[in-house]
């Protein structure tokens, strides 16, 4: 499998599709509902690139909820911030209108917040398979970040119907997913790990 080829046609797919915003405001909701029950006052995410579908809008909704229920419930939402020596990904705080810059790769992050530590970690999938396998863009960022993770986050892909693989093979050092979301709804549940 030339996975460099197949990274690139998912993307060009995704990029072209026509109706990618109305599939992105389905996997709005699908997130939101998925959501409801989660215990996580702290999730990761990313900032979405090459047509990703954007989870931030759903998880600002998240915090807000949260903050409003009876009580209160400080939730956090954190941004990757690339580790350049160890290729590994921390998590710092991200707010509507915080204090952004570019990292090495053009992506926004955040600068100068404070590092958290998600209990849940959404991440972008380029494509996804059977199994709660991930297609990412090849640069084992989120596999070396979750491999020196203790305890692991609960960890669940965003990805289109169109990023679905059949046939992907994973190789030995592919972490599987717990879940993954698309705009059709849960596509691989899994049950969670007991926590270390």
């Amino acid at each position: 499998m030339d996975k460099a080829a197949l990274r690139r046609a998912l993307i060009e797919q995704r990029l072209n599709l026509t109706d990618r915003l109305d599939r992105a405001d389905l996997l709005q909701q699908v997130m939101r509902f998925w959501l409801i029950d989660r215990p996580d006052t702290v999730i990761g995410a990313y900032w979405p690139i090459k047509g990703e579908f954007d989870p931030l809008p759903a998880l600002h909704r998240w915090k807000e909820d949260g903050e409003l229920q009876r009580g209160g419930q400080r939730r956090r939402i954190g941004l990757p911030v690339i580790d350049k020596v160890h290729k590994t990904l921390s998590f710092h705080l991200w707010y509507p209108g915080c204090p952004m810059e570019e990292d090495a790769y053009g992506i926004p992050k955040p600068k100068d917040t404070e590092v958290v530590v998600p209990t849940l970690l959404f991440v972008p999938c380029v494509g996804y398979a059977p199994g709660g396998y991930r297609l990412g863009y090849g640069g084992g960022f989120y596999d070396r970040t979750l491999a020196t993770l203790t305890p692991r986050p609960f960890t669940v892909g965003l990805g289109f119907t169109c990023g679905y693989l059949d046939d992907f093979v994973p190789e030995p050092h592919d972490l599987p997913l717990d879940a993954i979301l698309n705009d059709n709804g849960v596509v691989w549940p899994q049950a969670e790990r007991p926590r270390r």
